[in-house]
């Protein structure tokens, strides 16, 4: 008995023992994480109090704090998402041994996050997104066995993404970062990845095939990356995959056809990317695939499936801005894709018209075919879309009347035929259409009145009816469209007053009623528009005083009133308007002097005020428009000295103060402009010298100071920058070279130089005497070696080998021809000793003479004068040069290189001129000498040769007219390639019009900027060329505001196609083939000059695609040049 009392009593003693350690641990334990998440707040700003609560004292703590969540009194859970939290995450959180979810997202954390929290062994989820945490992504985080999900979107972090990843994770989302490097490609096939997004990061490299072990894999985004490469096809082994997107990166090659057989794959988006070829026709047979986005690549066309092969579910198709080559609407598509919603074709070379059953897509949603060819009128059966709520038809050639059946369409809300062909007047079953949110009409050739049913369409944001010819007034009710936010109706015909109800327009941020014939004063309404940001009314016959109500507007950001008949001053009040960026009331009867109040416009960009009456100096105060870059005072009656004060405007890129009063000194600070492009300071009264310092301003590409009282000599660095006399001219007393005109201190510092030239002549004239002797005996002896030699090579048999190709006596230098056996004694004979009277052309690398030998044969011999390689390179050089041969290309047949520093290249004879010489005489000619297929055949030729040469590869970095020559049979060649390899210093005679990497007017901006020829460049000006060819206009015929690309953008625009006609294709009738594809030759040079060189295709594809403009009789591939070999 006693024993087992002694038994029991022993256990209940270790019982409470073991209890009271347990106890005691776990106290420990608890005291540990409470430690940890108190020095985690210590770390953080809490501006919202959100963890005030964390009290340690409290009985559960820290169980009972928000954010917290326990089980079994272990931390489990912190969770503080959107809380505004800033600061640093605490190494100590590390401490949270038991810690599964850790949530701090959206918040403003910063710094890094601290590699202890892998000791966190137990965590399967981490979402830190939505901060601004940076610095690399600790490995070991990758490495925790239990983590499942690791969201850290939307951050700043850098470095390469750890290669080893935990095969437990599941959701991996690291867009919007900075990360570098290539893809992780160690991905292991026992992974359970199901969600991967990398995008928007720098990633770059290829996409690792290694992808495609990842059988659970879900989701796949690899958006806006540096990506590059072909696709794999082992992507399509990722058996599970839902979603695929790399948009925005630079891939390359086909689509394989494997990616569109992933079984349950739903999403396809691989946009802005360089994939070309045929779209598959594999994709409209995936009975998954919903969405697919091929937009903004090199895809040429479609391979069109039989409607009885698919049974497609495709709901997205969007094709848009590829290089469809010249071909119908895919009218196929209405009997394999009737499931869909969205359809975006625009930007391609689509021609004739809409399908008459295009009524079959009854889902549709979203038509958008804008800027192709398509022609014709609208189809009745679109009526069957009832569904459909964007309709976009701009930018193409659809004519005739608009029909009234388009007012059927009830759920419209974005409706655009602007920039086609359409006549007549706006159908009023339009008014019908309750849903309509934007319409747009403009550029087309509508005449009429504007129905009051318009007026009906409440709900309306955006209407623009620009560039039409209406008649009649503005509406007077125009405030019923009280949902208005754009109303653009500039160039319409309408006159007028302007009507008050505008002033019910209260979401009105756009209006635009310029070149009109409206007139009298505006009405006070109008200034009452609280969100009125645009305001266009210049060109109109608008009166009274310069509103003053517009200072009461303050979102206003440009307003432009020029060419009115305002009168007045200028209303000191616009000083409040601080969000404007432009000023314009220039071409009226303004008067009075500039408030100074005007320098609290602190956003001004454009100042004008040209062509008025303004008198007065110019403020000061306008030192306080920082953002200024255009200011324009020009013909007014201001007085006094140009203001210091303007050297304050840093932004200043033209300054026009021409047609003024102004006495004084050109100002030295000026030259502070570093922006400075434009400087007129002509017809004022200005007196003194022309500050030397202006020739600091490097930019600076329009000066004129003329008509002043200017006098002492041109700074020598402005005089050679500007060399027309008209710069300078109507100044008594300036002097100088451009003006030709010696000043009279230049002639005394002449006179003290003769002197001075005239004694050291004397003292060493005995030195200079026997120098010149002795390089006479010197040159002697060398010609009488050479006429030794000369001899020699003609009393010498022309019957030796090829191999030689030339003589040369001891070694002396050769002239090696390829083929033919010429000796360089008859080629000084052919040319009469390169007598001026046989040169053919001056360019950048000398002159080329014609040469006429003694047997017949004529050559066109090239002479370098300057910047000429050593003998053993230029040799090396032109060998391989040679070897470079193309029916398109000028070919080489012989060089020669040797003292007295010449160098010589000797080329077949092109007896028919150049392109420029033939475009100008046809324009003398009105054309006629010049037909389509004969420009076509040009153009074809010219971008044969360019992409053969690409493919050497050669860059050829001067692609101009004058540069295309023509042989006997009229055959076009390119000519002047690969001839800076051959010099060693800059062109010597370079025209004015040249520049390091080109001619003007066909040169490309980057090229410019960069200094660095380019294929990409060379693309650009085959593009300038080829619309020179269609149009007979030559790119230096354009103003600074306007070039060649411009204008025949504004022309297809505007839908005057006919003004893009060079003289001798006006003839060409608009229903014929040959109309069609002169448009498609426009479309194929705006594709050439589009302005990032990555949105340009390669001369392969140009090549290809000018060959697809003709259907005519079938024109030779030169895909392989040994199908046209060069003549021998």
């Amino acid at each position: 008995m006693a024993t087992t009392v002694i038994f029991f009593t022993l256990r209940l003693v270790a019982f409470f023992a073991v209890l009271t350690i347990t106890t005691t641990a776990a106290q420990n334990t608890t005291a540990l994480e409470i430690q940890a998440l108190t020095a985690f707040k210590r770390n953080l700003h809490d501006p919202l109090g959100s963890l005030d609560g964390w009290d340690p004292s409290t009985p559960a703590a820290p169980c009972d704090w928000r954010g917290i969540v326990c089980h079994n009194n272990r931390v489990h859970h912190l969770r503080l998402p959107r809380l505004q939290l800033a600061g640093e995450i605490s190494p100590s959180l590390s401490n949270l041994l038991q810690l599964r979810k850790l949530s701090l997202h959206s918040n403003n954390l910063n710094s890094s996050i601290p590699p202890s929290l892998s000791q966190c062994l137990f965590l399967r989820a981490l979402y830190l997104h939505n901060n601004r945490l940076s610095g690399h992504l600790p490995r070991q985080l990758l490495n925790l066995t239990n983590l499942q999900i690791l969201n850290l979107a939307h951050n700043l972090f850098t470095g390469k993404i750890p290669d080893q990843l935990s095969i437990s994770l599941r959701f991996l989302d690291l867009s919007d970062n900075a990360f570098s490097g290539d893809i992780p490609a160690n991905f292991s096939s026992k992974s359970q990845l199901q969600l991967l997004n990398l995008s928007y990061n720098r990633l770059s490299g290829g996409i690792p095939g290694s992808l495609g072990k990842l059988q659970n894999l879900e989701y796949l985004w690899l958006d806006s990356n540096n990506i590059y490469g072909t696709f794999p096809s082992a992507i399509a082994n990722c058996s599970s995959l839902v979603h695929l997107s790399a948009e925005d990166n630079v891939l390359t090659g086909l689509l394989p056809l494997t990616l569109v057989t992933i079984p349950k794959l739903q999403v396809l988006s691989l946009s802005r990317n360089q994939l070309s070829g045929l779209v598959p026709k594999s994709v409209f047979c995936n009975t998954h695939l919903q969405s697919l986005n091929l937009g903004f690549n090199s895809f040429t066309g479609f391979s069109a499936p039989q409607s009885e092969e698919c049974n497609s579910i495709l709901e997205v198709l969007d094709v848009q801005g590829n290089h469809i080559a010249p071909t119908r609407f895919p009218s196929w598509l209405t009997r394999t894709t009737k499931s869909l919603k969205v359809l975006h074709l625009s930007g391609n070379f689509f021609t004739g018209s809409l399908p008459a059953d295009i009524g079959n897509f009854l889902a549709l949603e979203e038509l958008r075919v804008a800027n192709n060819l398509l022609s014709g009128g609208v189809p009745p059966s679109i009526v069957n879309c009832r569904l459909l709520k964007v309709f976009d038809l701009e930018g193409n050639r659809f004519s005739g009347l608009i029909p009234e059946f388009l007012g059927d369409m009830r759920n419209l809300k974005e409706f655009s035929l602007a920039g086609n062909l359409f006549t007549g007047s706006i159908p009023s079953s339009f008014g019908a259409l309750s849903a309509l949110e934007t319409l747009n009409l403009s550029d087309n050739k509508l005449t009429g009145v504007v129905p009051e049913e318009i007026m009906k369409l409440g709900n309306v944001s955006e209407l623009n009816l620009s560039n039409n010819k209406f008649s009649g007034q503005l509406w007077s009710n125009i405030g019923d469209i009280t949902g208005l936010q754009v109303l653009n109706l500039s160039q319409c015909g309408f006159s007028g007053k302007v009507p008050a109800s505008l002033g019910n327009l209260l979401r009105l941020t756009v209006l635009d009623l310029s070149k009109q014939n409206l007139s009298g004063e505006l009405p006070l309404e109008v200034f009452g528009l609280p969100s009125l940001q645009v305001v266009a009314l210049q060109e109109n016959r608008l009166s009274g005083k310069v509103p003053e109500g517009f200072s009461s507007i303050v979102s206003l950001r440009y307003l432009n009133l020029s060419s009115n008949e305002y009168v007045g001053d200028i209303p000191i009040t616009y000083g409040f308007l601080s969000f404007l960026t432009t000023l314009s009331l220039s071409h009226n009867g303004v008067s009075g002097e500039i408030p100074p109040e005007i320098g609290g416009c602190s956003q001004l960009e454009v100042l004008q005020l040209q062509s008025n009456f303004l008198e007065g100096n110019i403020p000061g105060d306008i030192s306080r428009l920082s953002h200024l870059k255009e200011l324009n005072l020009g013909h007014n009656r201001l007085k006094g000295d140009i203001p210091d004060e303007i050297s304050a405007c840093s932004a200043l890129s033209s300054l026009l103060l021409d047609g003024n009063h102004f006495t004084g000194r050109i100002p030295g600070s000026l030259s502070k402009l570093s922006n400075l492009t434009v400087l007129n300071l002509s017809s004022n009264l200005l007196k003194g010298e022309i500050p030397v310092e202006l020739s600091n301003i490097s930019g600076l590409e329009y000066l004129n100071v003329s008509s002043n009282n200017l006098e002492g000599e041109i700074p020598n660095v402005l005089g050679a920058r500007f060399s027309n006399p008209s710069v300078f001219a109507m100044n008594q007393g300036l002097c100088g070279k451009p003006l030709q005109r010696e000043c009279a201190k230049v002639r005394r510092r002449k006179k003290r130089r003769l002197i001075m030239l005239i004694g050291v002549g004397v003292a060493g004239l005995c030195l200079l005497a026997l120098c010149c002797c002795g390089y006479v005996y010197s040159l002697l002896r060398w010609r009488k070696k050479l006429r030794e030699g000369v001899t020699g090579e003609k009393k010498r048999s022309p019957s030796t080998s090829a191999g030689s190709r030339g003589s040369g006596e001891n070694g002396g230098p050769k002239l090696v021809m390829f083929n033919n056996k010429i000796t360089y004694a008859e080629a000084l004979e052919a040319t009469r000793n390169f007598d001026e009277e046989n040169v053919l052309s001056r360019g950048r690398y000398g002159l080329v003479f014609k040469a006429s030998f003694q047997d017949g044969m004529v050559l066109s011999i090239r002479r370098f004068v300057d910047g000429f390689l050593d003998e053993a390179n230029f040799r090396r050089e032109a060998e391989s040069l040679g070897k470079v041969k193309h029916r398109n290309l000028t070919v080489l047949r012989g060089y020669y290189a040797g003292p007295p520093d010449v160098r010589l290249l000797v080329y077949d004879y092109m007896p028919n001129g150049n392109l420029g010489t033939l475009l100008q005489e046809a324009s003398q000619q009105d054309g006629h000498v010049l037909n389509w297929p004969m420009r076509h055949l040009i153009a074809l030729g010219i971008a044969r040769g360019l992409a053969f040469l690409h493919s050497v590869p050669i860059v050829h970095g001067d692609v101009k007219p004058q540069n295309v020559l023509f042989d006997a049979d009229f055959e076009a060649h390119l000519s002047e390639f690969g001839l800076e390899r051959l010099t060693v210093a800059a062109p010597a005679e370079a025209s004015s019009s040249s520049t390091p990497v080109g001619t003007l007017g066909y040169v490309s901006a980057e090229a410019v900027s960069s200094g660095v020829a380019t294929k990409e460049g060379d693309v650009y000006s085959f593009g300038i060329v080829l619309l020179e060819i269609l149009t007979g206009k030559k790119p230096v015929m354009f103003t600074e505001d306007e070039d060649i690309v411009k204008w025949v953008k504004k022309q297809l625009q505007r839908g005057q196609i006919s003004e893009l006609l060079e003289p001798g294709l006006l003839e060409l009738d608009p229903e014929s083939s040959e109309w069609e594809e002169f448009l498609l030759g426009v479309k194929v040079g705006l594709l050439c000059t589009a302005t990032d060189p990555l949105d340009r295709p390669s001369m392969s594809d140009v090549a290809f695609m000018l060959q697809g403009c003709r259907v005519g009789p079938e024109i030779p591939s030169s895909a392989d040049p040994t199908t046209l070999p060069s003549p021998a």
